[in-house]
């Protein structure tokens, strides 16, 4: 058993290790207190909307709204719920039920933006009084407020607007202001403010081409249907343009990049003097991205500054950063040496230097420590299950980590000037602790030291270690609980939990070590909880993750019978009755296990499964697949319906009626390959749902899934 495995074992163990008389007096988890949505759902103490003020950290609550001084931790009350009330009286934006709506934009002014539903005020913390509001007449969406100005960008139905202006007036089928190309390559947004917001450059997607996928609606009388735009892979795509506006004068141009067809444009970022816009452009086959350069005056383009390129995939997933104090030069993030790093470049595209290197990722650009002349990041550097901050040297090159703690998951909020960081992280032992610490010194000051949300439940045992991949070399982590009562002489059936896909980590260095309240639910009721991070899945660089290239669900199906065959090693485990549970792509993975070693999963609960990967959408499937037409043997190899014939054991498929993710076709075609190989899977819907069961409905799921496992393993 390795360090990080006894460390763990001997931490769970002080949850148990009171006297019998004690324990019988811990109360049992249930599914309301270990499910999102349940009455009695317990969660960490949090503090909502930490932020900063310049270097002040804000601190807001209910009622009233703290400043917090990071170099000595004294407090003081900025203002209270009642005293903005007051100001707002009469006001159609009031009143505000708490102050988790409130943030700081302007360092050197005292006031602050409240965000409402209706709009936003600005209230001076001086006068107490409202400097200003801006109220929509109608419900605003994608909403985009201009600091430098208090120009709100926003989107009613398919178009954009710019306060009580239309920027655009297009048909259905085409939609502006939006995020684009199905969230992928990191876009969240459709809209970007330039630094002086003289002018916004927005998404125009045209989708009147893409095939209509239908979705039912039952919950009117008569049931209708709700047509969503789905390209799936190999079929026709949508059509990105990216335009730029000028609200002083409605002028509205778009960039001239050509034809856009086949194309991603991702990754906008603005030239600090606004003169010119920068976006990534990658083409449909994602293995060849640009780094391209618009003039913002005319659209035409000025450079292409990069190029990158792979056998397999290129995957930008970050604007370009520029330093604060050279507007010349700018950060590039890649995984071109195998793992995610920084490089820098001036505004000519030439390499100046790659400021980061080594086998772990970079994961987060926190900001910059500019006096220091240095960046904050957070990173896999001292473990791939933790992400930790540092500060490197521009000049040198040289990492020094930021603050005491080296366990851990950390993120991290940076101050104005760069000299503090709000530290938020969780450990296996502890479940929430927030710090403010000061970047270069280390020291800090505490805001909160979350308790235990479980103390006095009876808690299992977690314990965490390594086992090879089916390829013999790699190492892969796994994270295996067991039932607070445990006994070494009883053999217990075992159930694993699964994702496995790309981006996504089961096993981390945060609290409990990643178990869900599901999977601590189950083990107290006498299962072995077990989970493993197969090659594909995310925090272990580019070689780890395209291991599964063109062959989506094979080789990550290897690696987990790998963990199926190490629990089979454990003399508490009956090897006999090991089950599997899964959703989205754990679901395809549940599915695939249960069919290509049906010897070795006796049950399995899949929920929101991709069964055929020609029936997934375009930009993340043809990244791990290429198309169809491409990769026609990778396709048909990974069609679970031409192994629906293997299925042995018991087999329940979820699926939600208004998935727009992975659409029903999946789970219904699946059904109809059972039926015609006479295999007997079990289905259950969830009406009204997407991708997948929210609120109260979540304990639903949760207790049936559970009673699946318990009838069945």
């Amino acid at each position: 058993m390795n360090r990080s495995s006894k460390l763990c074992v001997l931490l769970a163990a002080l949850f148990i290790s009171t006297p019998t008389i004690m324990a019988q007096e811990l109360k049992q988890l249930t599914l309301e207190d270990v499910t999102p949505g349940g009455a009695t759902y317990r969660f960490a103490e949090n503090i909502y909307n930490l932020q900063w003020w310049g270097d002040v950290c804000i601190k807001p609550d209910i009622d009233t709204l703290y400043a917090v001084q990071p170099a000595t931790g004294a407090t003081s009350v900025l203002t209270t719920r009642t005293e903005v009330n007051k100001a707002l009286e009469g006001l159609q934006a009031g009143p505000i039920p708490h102050f988790y709506n409130v943030s700081f934009p302007w360092s050197d002014k005292k006031q602050m933006l409240i965000t409402l539903p209706t709009g936003y005020v600005i209230y001076s913390l001086d006068k107490q009084t409202v400097l200003s509001t801006r109220i929509a007449k109608e419900k605003m969406g994608d909403r985009d407020y201009c600091i430098a100005t208090g120009n709100v960008a926003f989107t009613i139905n398919n178009n954009l607007y710019v306060n009580d202006k239309a920027v655009t007036n297009e048909p259905e089928g085409v939609e502006c202001g939006k995020s684009v190309h199905r969230n992928e390559f990191g876009i969240t947004k459709g809209t970007f403010w330039s630094p002086k917001g003289n002018l916004l450059a927005f998404y125009r997607m045209d989708e009147r081409m893409v095939a209509q996928y239908p979705l039912v609606d039952i919950t009117t009388p008569m049931a209708e249907v709700n047509n969503i735009r789905y390209p799936m892979a190999g079929n026709t795509s949508h059509v990105v343009s990216v335009g730029i506006y000028r609200p002083a004068d409605g002028h509205t141009l778009y960039l001239q990049t050509g034809d856009p067809t086949d194309r991603y444009f991702t990754n906008i970022c603005w030239a600090p003097d606004e003169q010119s816009i920068y976006l990534i452009e990658l083409n449909r086959d994602q293995n060849h991205a640009k780094l391209c350069q618009y003039n913002a005056e005319t659209g035409e383009l000025m450079a292409t500054l990069l190029e990158e390129q792979a056998p397999d995939y290129v995957e930008p997933q970050q604007p370009i950063t520029f330093l604060p104090w050279d507007s010349s030069q700018f950060i590039y993030q890649s995984q071109r040496d195998g793992f995610n790093h920084l490089y820098l470049y001036n505004t000519q595209g030439k390499l100046l230097k790659q400021l980061t290197s080594g086998a772990w990722m970079v994961q987060d650009l926190v900001g910059f420590h500019t006096a220091q002349k240095e960046i904050i990041i957070a990173s896999t550097e001292y473990s791939p299950l933790q992400s930790n901050l540092f500060r490197v040297n521009l000049k040198s090159g040289k990492r020094v980590a930021i603050g005491t703690v080296t366990e851990g998951v950390h993120r991290a909020q940076l101050s104005a000037s760069g000299t503090y960081v709000i530290d938020t992280y969780s450990s296996p032992t502890v479940p929430r602790n927030i710090d403010i610490v000061n970047v270069l010194k280390g020291k800090s000051i505490n805001l909160l030291t979350a308790a235990n949300p479980f103390e006095g439940f009876r808690m299992p045992v977690i314990e965490t270690g390594i086992i090879k991949a089916a390829d013999g070399v790699t190492d892969l982590h796994y994270r295996l609980t067991k039932p607070a009562d445990f006994d070494p002489n009883k053999q217990y059936p075992a159930i694993i939990y699964v994702y496995g896909g790309p981006h996504a980590q089961m096993v981390t260095g945060g609290w409990l070590n990643g178990l869900r309240g599901w999977d601590m639910y189950m083990a107290n009721k006498g299962y072995i909880l077990f989970s493993v991070d197969n090659r594909g899945s995310g925090n272990r660089g580019k070689a780890f993750e395209s291991a599964t290239f063109r062959q989506l669900g094979i080789e990550e199906g290897k690696d987990q019978v790998k963990g199926a065959e190490f629990l089979q090693s454990l003399p508490y485990v009956d090897g006999t009755r090991i089950g599997v549970h899964g959703w989205s792509f754990g679901g395809h993975m549940t599915t695939a296990l249960m069919l290509r070693y049906p010897h070795l999963f006796k049950v399995g609960v899949a929920g929101g499964p991709v069964i055929d990967w020609g029936y997934y959408e375009v930009m993340y499937g043809e990244r791990y697949m290429d198309t169809p037409q491409s990769n026609p043997e990778g396709y048909k190899q990974t069609n679970l319906k031409n192994l629906a014939g293997n299925l042995k054991g018991h087999l329940l498929i979820i699926h939600d009626d208004h998935d727009d993710t992975c659409v029903p076709q999946h789970t219904l075609s699946f059904m109809k390959a059972c039926v015609d190989a006479r295999t007997y899977p079990d289905l259950f819907i969830y009406p009204g749902h997407k991708h997948n069961v929210l609120g109260r409905d979540r304990v639903h799921l949760h207790e049936k899934i559970t009673r699946y496992f318990e009838d069945n393993l």
